[in-house]
C-alpha cells in the first residue's frame, strides 16, 4: 500500500508500512504461535490491505470555511486525511460531504489549545450493505439548532446516510466520546448484515472495524460451536452488539449475551432470535453471581483480557468449552496461564488491523 500522507511524515499510524505484507503476516503468526500453544494452527485469514476500514474517527481541525478530517500534530493543528487508504471507498466519497457539511453548517471546529469552538470528531460508520452512521461530537449542544436545520442538506447530499447523532463531550481530555447521545434522524440502528448475521449497531456501540475479517472471525466460531453437539447453552461475555452469540446460536441451545454498554444489548435485543437474550451489565460481575456455568462461555474482551477474576472462575467452573477472541495475544497468554485445565485446540489468526503489529487471535479451548 502506498501512502503520501507516511511519505511526507504526516501520518504514520501505519507502523508497518514499509515492511511487505507477506512478511507483517509471517510475523504475526509467529507472535501468536509463540504465547499459544495450540496443537493445530488454521491458514491466517488475510483480507485486502487496504480500503478494508469499515469506521472513520477522524478530529476535526482548521476553520469552519476550511475544516481538516483527520489527525491533529504536534502543535495541534489539523492533519487533513480525508483519502486515508484504509478507509473505504464510501467512507472516503462520504467523508468530502461531510466536511461540506461542516462548511455549511459553520461549525467551528475544537481548538485544543484556546480550548474554543464546538466540533471535536467525526465517527463515520459503513455497513456492509453500503450505509452510513454519522456521529458528530461536539462540546456541547450550542449548535444544535443549526446543525438540525441543515441536516435536511446533508442526507439529501449524502443517500446513503441513515443515522446522525450529536455526542456531547464537554470535557478537554483525550477523550474521543462523552456518555449523552442525541439522536437527530428517525432511524437510530443501523442494520450490519455479514455471513447470515443481522446485527443492528447503534451510535455507542462496538463492531469490528474490518468487515471483511469480522465476517471470518464469526463463521469460524460458528464451524467450531457447529461442530459440539453436547453444548445446549451458551454464553458470549463481552458481546457487544451480538456477533458471537448469533454465530454460536442454533436449535435447542439457548445463549445469553452479556456487555457493559446499555446501547449496544439494545441493539443486540433488537435482532435477537428465540433462544437468545441480551444483558447488560459488567461480564465479570455477571458471571460470577450466576448459580451455575452454560456448556459453552464465549468471551471478547479488550486488550486487557479477561482479567484473573474471570480466568479464575473458568478454571473453576463446569463449562466444558470456550472460545476467545483476543486483539492481544499477551494477556491473552496470561489468562490461559491462569485456566490450564481449559487448553487450546485450534487457534487462527486473523489480520484485522493490516500495517499495524495488531491482529486478532480466535482460539478454541475444551476442558
Amino acid at each position: 500500500m502506498d501512502c503520501h500522507h507516511y511519505d511526507a511524515h504526516r501520518c504514520r499510524s501505519c507502523t508497518l508500512l514499509e515492511v511487505p505484507r507477506a512478511q507483517q503476516l509471517s510475523d504475526k503468526e509467529a507472535h501468536a504461535r509463540s504465547l499459544v500453544p495450540s496443537p493445530v494452527w488454521l491458514p491466517t485469514v488475510a483480507g485486502p490491505d487496504a480500503g478494508f476500514r469499515n469506521k472513520a474517527k477522524m478530529a476535526v481541525g482548521g476553520t469552519a470555511a476550511a475544516p481538516t478530517l483527520g489527525i491533529l500534530d504536534r502543535s495541534r493543528t489539523g492533519v487533513d486525511l480525508r483519502d486515508c487508504a484504509l478507509h473505504s471507498p464510501g467512507l472516503t466519497a462520504a467523508l468530502e460531504v461531510v466536511a461540506g457539511f461542516v462548511t455549511r453548517a459553520d461549525l467551528t471546529p475544537y481548538d485544543v489549545t484556546t480550548r474554543r469552538g464546538e466540533l471535536k470528531h467525526v465517527l463515520l460508520t459503513e455497513s456492509p450493505d453500503g450505509e452510513l452512521m454519522l456521529r458528530l461530537v461536539v462540546r456541547s449542544t450550542a449548535d444544535e439548532t443549526r446543525i438540525r436545520k441543515h441536516l435536511p442538506w446533508l442526507l439529501k447530499a449524502l443517500p446513503p446516510l441513515r443515522v446522525v447523532s450529536l455526542n456531547v463531550q464537554p470535557s478537554h481530555a483525550a477523550v474521543l466520546e462523552g456518555e449523552r447521545e442525541i439522536v437527530l434522524t428517525p432511524q437510530a440502528s443501523l442494520p450490519m448484515r455479514l455471513e447470515g448475521l443481522e446485527l443492528a449497531l447503534r451510535p455507542q456501540g462496538f463492531f469490528q472495524t474490518n468487515t471483511h475479517v469480522a465476517a471470518a472471525l464469526y463463521a469460524q466460531a460458528r464451524e467450531w460451536v457447529a461442530g459440539l453437539a453436547d453444548v445446549r447453552t451458551a454464553w458470549d461475555l463481552y458481546c457487544g452488539v451480538g456477533g458471537f452469540a448469533l454465530a454460536v446460536a442454533g436449535p435447542g441451545r439457548t445463549v445469553t449475551g452479556v456487555e457493559v454498554s446499555a446501547e449496544a444489548v439494545a441493539a443486540a435485543q433488537a435482532t435477537a432470535p428465540d433462544g437468545v437474550t441480551f444483558v447488560a451489565g459488567d461480564a465479570t460481575a455477571w458471571a460470577l453471581a450466576q448459580p451455575g456455568a452454560p456448556d459453552l462461555v464465549v468471551v471478547n474482551p479488550p486488550r486487557r483480557g479477561i482479567g484473573e477474576d474471570l480466568a479464575r472462575w473458568l478454571e473453576a467452573g463446569e463449562a466444558s468449552y470456550v472460545v476467545y477472541s483476543s486483539c492481544n495475544a499477551e494477556s491473552l497468554a496470561r489468562d490461559l496461564a491462569l485456566m490450564p485445565s481449559l487448553r487450546p485446540v485450534e487457534a487462527r489468526v486473523l489480520d484485522m488491523f493490516p500495517q499495524t503489529t495488531h491482529y486478532e487471535v480466535l482460539v478454541l479451548l475444551t476442558r
